[in-house]
């Protein structure tokens, strides 16, 4: 109970003091319990929608994926006649046929794309009566005939449509140009998808290319029929058929969850990794916090040992203010977690992924994770500095507290801090040796996490190196301020170590991934100078989606185009000749492809790749199959025919773009793979005609106004494109890595606090001998400044070696070019000097306030 007593005051003595350590706790503990409502909020909300689309039973085709886009534009149908079987089998309610295709566009009568931007589908189909299911007819009626539509009630209000408007839906057989009949709300969420419904006759005939065929049976069962018993009476209806994937109302709702599973996951780890990075940091805050008030307390400790507290006693008291520190944490956390996870719902929401409150998930292990991680976290972090306070003998009591205990780091600490960071050199210096990507990235992880340690161990014998020199460039010019900063930044170096090191972490991070985007950009921008031919460059702007031929044609109708190059990709078997067999996609292209990627080749001429029954196959792949040109190769076209190809080139894999590529004509293609069956194209080149290039890029633009999901791009586009796309992800990253950054600055906020109350009787002593309230101030701006810089040398020098040797198992992956971002780095040691500027305005102005008498003949 003493021992109780004993920590529930020294907390409450020191609540402001633990108040940023308490912030950092509920911060890193907010991010964890807000990722986790956020992804099962998602997760319940696809659930629904899942379960609330899926009929009680489906009967669909064996070869149908849930998210697969067709490389024809046409997604796998079953015939008419399977409706009719089905409904023949015993605890059938009704089976109704149902198109859906997610390979369709929607525009408005003024070309603008009624689609989601956010990667969440545009889906076509028909009206069924199990779509009542999920959605509700709210104005007008179902579509009647080939000129009306329905449009779902999110993307009528989000693009102001209504009744009488017309729509124009860009399918792989034609366009289909319809008028608004009705509008239909989703009764559960919908995340963001777009949808319209035709009448079932023309989306067969327009969707599917044919009458009489469907995607799935969806079938309704009797009233006290279950779904495993009907699907075993559908299955005995369709016996002798293996053509058919039949599932229950569950297995399809997880079918469809298992496809946005790896989405979600990927989204989740890398949240909670972020959230990770943040509790490190947030570790150096709360053992330097804990390692200032037990200096602090040492007088205070050495009574309690004189008058019989044993060292457990005192260590245990220690660890009972870490417990509740990690408690009130926590819990704030907890509560600031579920807000989080709302507020990324409203960003969410501003892009166009829609999610809803209603939906709102938090389960039991959420706070129950949260709160074991604040508080296991805090108490760990507190361990030594426990330990430390009751090694505090009794006659510490007659000694002057608030003295640090060691000034500077032991020989001990520096020799592992030594060989841990050379051990991390020389596995980074290994990865810059290594011949295969996958051998060097295990070298590149050891690397970064035995330099990372390194420096934190090493981190006071490195600020007594790196504090002075950035003294005498910065410090210095303020003349005795400057010094007394200098001095205060190195009286106890393992407290600037360890706060320095909070920084460091994260800008380590941001200058390794600033490394590798700038090179991955110059890289990509080098090689596409080098290889690429092609004035023009046309893809969907959506991924997954495809270029339809109507916009093909288009495109090769423009006037002062030299040529256009179609470009497809089929999926196919491949027998190698040493009889190994191997699923690879090959690539059909007009023979002007060569000219619009430029491929060294290291046996025969890629053009004659591109002749009758022909193909080119990549340097590694030949390698690993010992194939040489001249060699056959068995080709079974996925979606056609087999056949026998002979190699007559072997293509450099030393590049970037279409590293591993196979390639061969279309013509050779459209010999075994049928005319319906063909893939779309995936992207499309274009050559102008000398001297017309500026023409010939307006023309194409046009030609392509009426498909605005299309993009024609020049080189230049091309680049600047690549460089967007990198510095977004970039971007998104530098955002979760501010949570640690703010950490950071927390506890530098943190040290120099607590480092006031520290010197409390030093600075009334400096006050009373003449230094005035503005020279304080700026001494503690300076001390804070230093630190911040300190941290920022570090991190930014430890990033840039992350990131070279990063580059290199790149450059093993074609992209060869190292560039340092000078401005980015540059930038970021700048701000540094601010951060430190902006921790110090709270312990400056507290310091400037001091009585000075009172300052003077205080204990601590």
């Amino acid at each position: 109970m003493t021992v109780w007593k004993t920590s529930m005051r020294n907390f409450f003595a020191h609540k402001g003091r633990m108040a940023l350590s308490a912030v950092a706790v509920l911060l890193s503990v907010a991010f964890v319990c807000g990722t986790l409502v956020f992804t099962d909020t998602m997760n319940t909300t696809f659930d629904k929608l899942f379960a609330a689309t899926s009929a009680d039973v489906t009967v669909s085709p064996k070869k149908a994926e849930v998210d697969d886009t067709p490389e024809n534009g046409k997604p796998e149908s079953l015939p008419a006649s399977v409706v009719a079987r089905v409904e023949k089998a015993d605890g059938v309610k009704k089976a109704e046929g149902a198109v859906t295709s997610s390979a369709v566009t929607v525009v408005d009568s003024h070309d603008k794309n009624m689609g989601s931007e956010n990667g969440a589908p545009t889906l076509a189909g028909n009206w069924t009566q199990n779509d009542l299911r999920s959605m509700e007819i709210t104005s007008g009626h179902a579509p009647r005939g080939p000129t009306e539509v329905m449009v779902d009630a999110d993307t009528a209000d989000k693009h102001d449509l209504k009744i009488g408007d017309e729509l124009r839906t860009i399918a792989v057989t034609g366009d289909i140009k319809a008028h608004i009949s009705g509008i239909a709300a989703f009764k559960v969420t919908n995340p963001g998808a777009a949808i319209v419904y035709l009448d079932t006759a023309t989306a067969q005939q327009k969707l599917l290319g044919s009458p009489g065929v469907f995607t799935h049976v969806s079938i309704t069962a009797e009233p006290g029929v279950s779904d495993t018993q009907l699907k075993q009476n559908v299955a005995s209806a369709l016996s002798g058929s293996t053509a058919y994937k039949i599932q229950t109302q569950e297995e399809a709702a997880e079918a469809n969850k298992d496809s946005m599973g790896s989405f979600l996951d990927v989204m989740k780890y890398a949240m909670l990794g972020f959230a990770g990075i943040a509790f490190l940091v947030g570790i150096f805050l709360i053992v330097n916090t804990f390692s200032m008030l037990v200096a602090q307390r040492t007088r205070e400790i050495g009574l309690m040992r004189a008058i019989g507290s044993s060292r457990k006693q005192v260590n245990r008291s220690v660890l009972l203010e870490a417990v509740l520190l990690g408690i009130v944490g926590s819990i704030l956390g907890v509560a600031a977690g579920v807000g989080l996870a709302v507020g990324l719902m409203k960003v969410m929401g501003a892009v166009g992924m829609e999610l809803s409150t209603k939906d709102l998930t938090i389960a039991w292990t959420t706070p129950a994770i949260g709160l074991a991680l604040g508080i296991i976290v805090t108490v760990l972090a507190a361990y030594i500095p426990a330990r430390r306070a009751g090694k505090v003998s009794p006659m510490a009591a007659l000694r002057d507290a608030g003295t640090p205990a060691d000034a500077k780091s032991g020989w001990i600490r520096a020799g592992i801090g030594l060989v841990l960071t050379g051990g991390g050199a020389a596995a980074l210096w290994a990865t810059t040796q290594a011949d295969k990507a996958s051998d060097g990235s295990l070298f590149l992880g050891l690397g970064v996490v035995l330099t990372l340690i390194g420096f934190i161990v090493i981190g006071p014998l490195l600020a007594g190196i790196v504090v002075r020199a950035l003294s005498v460039v910065v410090l210095r010019l303020f003349g005795p301020v400057g010094r007394l900063a200098e001095r205060n930044a190195l009286r106890n170096p393992r407290r600037t170590g360890a706060t320095g090191a909070a920084l460091m972490i994260g800008l380590a991070l941001v200058a390794c991934l600033s490394v590798v985007g700038s090179s991955m950009v110059a890289s990509a921008t080098d090689e596409l100078d080098k290889s690429v031919g092609a004035d023009f460059i046309v893809q969907p702007s959506t991924p997954g989606q495809l270029i339809v031929p109507q916009a093909a044609k288009a495109l090769e109708s423009v006037p002062g185009i030299e040529h256009i190059t179609n470009y497809k990709v089929l999926g196919a078997k491949l027998t190698n000749p040493d009889g190994s067999t191997a699923e690879k996609d090959v690539t059909a292209a007009d023979p002007t492809y060569p000219n619009d990627l430029r491929r060294e080749t290291v046996a025969g001429e890629l053009s004659a790749a591109y002749g009758r029954n022909t193909m080119s196959v990549g340097d590694d792949y030949a390698t690993e199959h010992g194939i040489k040109a001249g060699d056959t190769i068995t080709v079974a076209f996925k979606a056609g025919a087999t056949a026998k190809l002979k190699v007559a080139a072997i293509t450099s894999d030393d590049t970037t773009v279409d590293q591993g590529a196979m390639y061969m004509n279309i013509t050779t293609a459209e010999r075994y793979v049928p005319a319906g069956k063909m893939p779309q194209n995936m992207i499309m080149f274009a050559k102008a005609q000398e001297g017309k290039e500026t023409e010939a890029y307006a023309a194409l633009k046009d030609s392509l106004h009426a498909y605005p999901t299309y993009k024609v791009q020049n080189q230049a586009d091309f680049k600047q494109d690549l460089k967007d796309q990198i510095g977004q992800l970039l971007n998104i990253v530098y955002g979760l890595l501010a949570l640690a950054i703010i950490v950071a600055v927390l506890g530098v906020v943190n040290t120099l606090a607590l480092s006031v109350v520290e010197r409390t009787r030093e600075i009334g002593l400096m006050r009373a001998i003449g230094l005035s309230r503005r020279q304080l101030r700026r001494m503690i701006r300076l001390e804070s400044v230093v630190i911040a810089l300190f941290g920022a040398l570090l991190g930014l020098g430890l990033g840039m070696g992350w990131g070279t040797s990063a580059q290199k198992l790149l450059a093993l992956e074609g992209l060869g070019v190292l560039e340092i971002p000078w401005p980015t780095i540059i930038t970021v040691f700048v701000a540094s000097a601010f951060v430190g500027l902006f921790a110090a305005l709270v312990p400056a102005f507290r310091a400037g306030r001091m009585n000075v008498l009172n300052a003077i003949a205080t204990d601590g």
